[in-house]
């Protein structure tokens, strides 16, 4: 773009010098054997050449900012301004358009294009607001890039780890899950070689799964269909699962982590109810070590209490003379209340008395809930079969 622009420039000016050469006098010789006509060529071809790399970079530093500054701005945004501004300058040439019965045209040309300015800009200001409202004016999609839909929004395609898991049915009823659920042939034929396998293991996870479909049936938030469609050639179930899902448009629902990374590389939007799983569980559990930020004294003799992140409440004992330091703790046991989550360790770099403290911690945590003690419980046999 610099070299196209110093190459306009070169040409307007070379032009520009021609002219004054000629107008000058064309025949009479300045520098030996070069002309007023050649020299202005020359002159205007080398101011050009100057101007025209200073006015190339100026354009380009000038793009980049203006790229920079309208990268957080949607497209959307970018037409209905567009349209406002148009709409602007219209309405302000012709609101303004009397001023030029004013005698002086130094007067008029001013005053006019004052007007145009601020009515354009407070027009594409005004657009850029009601985006949608002027978009919907040319077309119910006009202007608006397509949306993509999100994997929870298409139908989904139940795997066969999903249906013998039986989660999904908490996931429904919680509410998180709804919708159209397919359930293909190949994954009710899986389903049926379980049940009717010779290992008992096998047979009562086929089971299981038949019995988790069919509980699915009757809920009320989603609605199973049973997919009559295969895909010839292909033997392994999973592949078939991937081969189903990019014909018909829909997502994959499974808890199986390598076939949900097989099917996102080949295109397939995926919901793994294992990820799930995994981004709601605990923070912390026993036996990690956390830095902690320990802010005042506990109640019971040498604690010290500080918090993590998402707020739950961490008792460190032989933590009080430790107060306003970052200690690393050893988390020895989690209580859950219904207050939140007491975290209770201690130290890393104490003595190896985390037994001992964590269950006088838990006994502690649990009589201040009104509850008994883990000790204190009753222990309960199993008949015997």
């Amino acid at each position: 773009m610099l070299e196209v622009l110093r190459l306009l420039v070169v040409v307007f000016f070379a032009g520009a010098g021609y002219q004054v050469g000629t107008s000058v006098d064309p025949d009479r010789a300045v520098l030996g054997a070069l002309n007023g006509t050649a020299v202005g060529l020359v002159l205007g071809s080398g101011l050009g050449y100057v101007l025209g790399g200073v006015l190339g970079r100026h354009t380009a530093v000038v793009a980049e900012g203006t790229r920079s500054r309208l990268r957080d701005v949607s497209a959307e945004s970018l037409v209905a301004g567009a349209v406002g501004l148009i709409g602007g300058v219209l309405l302000g040439a012709g609101i303004a358009w009397p001023v030029f019965f004013l005698p002086h045209a130094y007067l008029a040309f001013p005053l006019f294009g004052f007007i145009v300015v601020v009515l354009g800009y407070v027009g594409s200001q005004v657009a850029m607001s009601k985006r949608d409202g002027v978009l919907a004016m040319f077309g119910q999609h006009a202007g608006r890039a397509p949306r993509t839909a999100s994997a929870s929004a298409l139908p989904c395609l139940v795997d066969t780890s999903v249906a013998v898991d039986g989660r999904i049915l908490d996931v429904v009823r919680a509410g998180f899950l709804h919708g159209q659920l397919l359930v293909p042939n190949p994954v009710l034929s899986e389903l049926q070689g379980l049940a009717d396998a010779a290992d008992d293991l096998r047979r009562s996870r086929g089971r299981r799964g038949l019995e988790n479909l069919e509980t699915l049936q009757r809920e009320s938030g989603v609605s199973l269909e049973v997919l009559d469609v295969d895909v010839p050639g292909v033997h392994e179930v999973d592949a078939k699962l991937v081969r189903i899902c990019l014909d018909r448009g829909t997502s994959l629902l499974t808890l199986d982590t390598n076939l949900a990374k097989a099917a996102a590389l080949a295109g397939v939007q995926v919901l793994n109810l294992h990820a799930l799983a995994m981004a709601m569980r605990p923070a912390v559990a026993a036996g990690d070590d956390v830095p902690v930020l320990l802010l005042k004294a506990g109640k019971e003799h040498g604690q010290g209490v500080g918090y993590l992140d998402d707020g739950s409440m961490v008792v460190v004992e032989r933590g009080r003379y430790r107060l306003n330091e970052q200690v690393s703790v050893h988390v020895t046991s989690v209580l859950t209340t219904a207050n939140g989550r007491l975290v209770f360790g201690h130290p890393t770099d104490d003595p190896p008395e985390a037994a001992s403290v964590g269950a006088r911690a838990v006994s502690t945590g649990a009589q201040a809930q009104g509850r008994p003690s883990p000790s204190a419980m009753p222990s309960r046999r199993r008949p015997a079969s």
